[in-house]
């Protein structure tokens, strides 16, 4: 008869809980963490390849940490599911990513042991650095601070400033580096090819199992001792790897590559790495999905694959016998692909993103003319500029909520010079799940104070075609491309190119009493929201802006002459957005009109489905309705047509 060995995390709720256990009990405790997520991700969905790989490592940290005192933040956030199971948060972390439930990364607001809200990559060594220094200032010296990195995060400008200023100071900051070779792809770049060279050499892995440990004891020995340590390390290293340990050229301590599934091991050597000062970096080898033989297999797919059956790995998707328009980030793919075909200057540029944009289709087909830069934002932009100087015409591709980190670039590097850079920017408006860190809210606002920028959103997946064959034209300029994620309308989309009119509004319907002004996918909003009100008799026009930047103001004249009631929709903030330009363009001309602007309001909105987003920041098809009856003058008359 076999042992049966009673389950441990039901009786974890708290890192308290869980030193409670011994050392060996770790493993155990890992093989259930890991379950756990696969249990519950794959009936609720969220990030899933990722916060397997870091069972072990998550298990480790809080056994030896004493958090929330010590400080341990976590990089992206999408590898902290397990984190937030073992901090008080495992009876509600089927909530997550549902609206009002738990977000789907770490956030100050939610737990105290959420040391830093995250979302964006590479932010976790200069805010941990950051805790680090502050500790000192104030005399608290036992505080440990973790920062928890992955590879891919580690190509971002702003983790090498971390790193290059935590170098310099005397603090007691430990980065760990997770490293699995994947970012939501596969990583690319040069730093990948020298942690590479660091993994697979045998020597050295072999030699520093030998030589860390007696190294970490002569350390020990007093402030002499740890100098000369340091020395006979650097030296080693150096020597074994036939080069400069990166890492100890900016004066941190190097330890690694350990494996990191091997859980006691990664206790064993946290442990020590608490007694040595200064900073310091463990290199930390671990598997993207570790656990469960799809996600290892198939990383990518299983970044955030959505539900599915933990035993078959079937991926779950709604099926329909009627064919279904393609999401935007398709529409553009194959609609760069088109272009580059028809012009050789086309080249396509996404900073680690290539199958969340769709950039991937061009890599394929087009291997020479698609660039992955890695989580470089701000590279990404001038990169762009810098092959546009050449004649070259650069599509660069970046979520809306990500381009924030690259906006000195486009007004310094891009929109000075005037150089034609089309910037599609992806996931445009309410993000959905993933929450306030990665909604697109702001793009319309921050761009269209720039100079010689154009700022377009198209309606439909016709409309985006034609917007990325408009932008291509020669000397168009800065041109800002904005469209949300998900599905647009149209299954029949792949039609004919056409020339846009740069500042060219277009009317949907004319109307009586109350126009409505919307830009972008929200205008489909705007049209089944005219159908209702139509059958109860009333009928507001209809506009498409397409452009807030130049305005079609031949446009808002005759709306502002016919209309004394507006409305505008966007899927964007209402400071600075489309609306606010429709005032600014009335206070500029002295019309007197009632304008009702519906869009995101000034506030941090959380997480939840678009829909439901949508419905509560009021710029629904309902919200749309229920704004035009308070207005409007309802009448008997026939539908109006365009």
């Amino acid at each position: 008869m076999e042992n049966f060995t009673p389950p441990l995390l039901p009786n974890i709720n708290y890192p308290a809980d869980l030193k409670q256990y011994k050392e060996d009990d770790l493993e155990q405790i890992s093989q259930e963490l890991r379950q756990y997520i696969i249990d519950v991700v794959s009936v609720n969905g969220g990030h899933f390849a990722s916060s397997l790989g870091v069972v072990e490592l998550t298990v480790a940290l809080h056994y030896v940490l004493n958090t929330p005192y010590d400080k341990l933040v976590w990089d992206v956030g999408h590898q902290a599911y397990g984190h937030k199971i073992l901090t008080g948060r495992k009876s509600v972390f089927h909530t997550n990513r549902v609206l009002n439930g738990i977000s789907g990364f770490p956030k100050i607001s939610e737990s105290e042991y959420d040391t830093f809200g995250v979302g964006h990559s590479s932010t976790s060594i200069s805010a941990a650095l950051g805790m680090a220094v502050a500790s000192h200032y104030k005399g608290e010296n036992d505080r440990q601070h973790v920062a928890v990195i992955g590879d891919g995060s580690m190509t971002a400008g702003l983790a090498f400033e971390g790193l290059n200023h935590a170098g310099i100071e005397n603090s007691n900051l430990l980065v760990i580096l997770n490293d699995n070779c994947m970012s939501i792809d596969p990583n690319v770049g040069a730093l990948k090819e020298y942690l590479t060279s660091i993994t697979i050499s045998k020597s050295y892995n072999r030699f520093r199992d030998d030589i860390s440990s007696v190294l970490i004891k002569l350390s020990e020995l007093g402030p002499n001792a740890h100098t000369f340590v340091k020395k006979i390390e650097k030296s080693i290293k150096g020597t074994l790897l036939k080069q400069s340990n990166l890492f100890e050229a900016l004066n941190f301590r190097y330890f690694g590559p350990v494996d990191g599934h091997d859980v006691k091991k990664l206790a064993a050597i946290l442990k020590d790495l608490k007694d040595i000062p200064g900073p310091k970096l463990l290199h930390c080898i671990t598997v993207k999905g570790k656990g469960f033989a799809l996600a290892e297999k198939d990383q990518t797919k299983w970044h955030s694959p959505g539900l599915f059956d933990k035993m078959t790995g079937e991926i779950k998707k709604s099926v329909t016998d009627k064919p279904q328009p393609p999401k935007y980030q398709d529409v553009f793919g194959h609609t760069l692909v088109e272009l580059a075909g028809a012009n050789k200057n086309i080249v396509g540029i996404t900073p680690a993103m290539p199958s969340g944009s769709s950039m991937n289709i061009m890599m394929k087909a087009m291997p020479d003319r698609a660039f992955d830069v890695g989580i470089a934002e701000q590279h990404a932009v001038t990169f762009s500029a810098g092959l546009a100087t050449q004649g070259l015409v650069p599509f660069c591709n970046i979520y809306s909520s990500f381009m924030q980190r690259a906006y000195d670039q486009v007004i310094h590097d891009v929109a000075i010079q005037n150089l034609n850079v089309v910037f599609c920017l992806d996931r445009a408006g309410v993000a959905g799940a993933d929450g306030a860190t990665h909604h697109g809210a702001y793009d319309l606002a921050y761009m269209r104070c720039i100079p010689n920028m154009t700022v377009a959103a198209p309606m439909n997946e016709e409309e985006l075609r034609n917007l990325m064959y408009t932008a291509q034209l020669k000397d168009a300029g800065p041109f800002s491309i904005r469209y949300p994620r998900g599905a647009g309308v149209m299954v029949d989309w792949k039609r004919p190119f056409k020339a846009i009119e740069i500042g060219k509004g277009r009317k949907i319907c004319d109307g009586e009493d109350v126009a409505i002004l919307t830009i972008g996918h929200v205008g489909n909003f705007a049209v089944e929201a005219c159908k209702e009100l139509n059958s109860e008799g009333i009928h507001p026009a209809h506009y498409d802006i397409r452009f807030v930047k130049p305005l079609d103001e031949t446009l808002l004249h005759d709306v502002f002459k016919r209309y004394k009631k507006i409305v505008t929709v966007e899927d964007g903030c209402l400071q600075g957005g489309m609306g606010s330009a429709v005032l600014e363009f009335m206070a500029d001309h002295n019309y007197q009109s009632q304008v009702i602007r519906l869009g995101m309001p000034d506030e941090v909105v959380e997480h939840g489905e678009q829909a439901e987003l949508w419905a509560i920041c009021g710029y629904d098809k309902n919200s749309i309705i229920d704004t035009v009856r308070k207005i409007a003058i309802s009448r008997t008359t026939e539908t109006i047509a365009s």
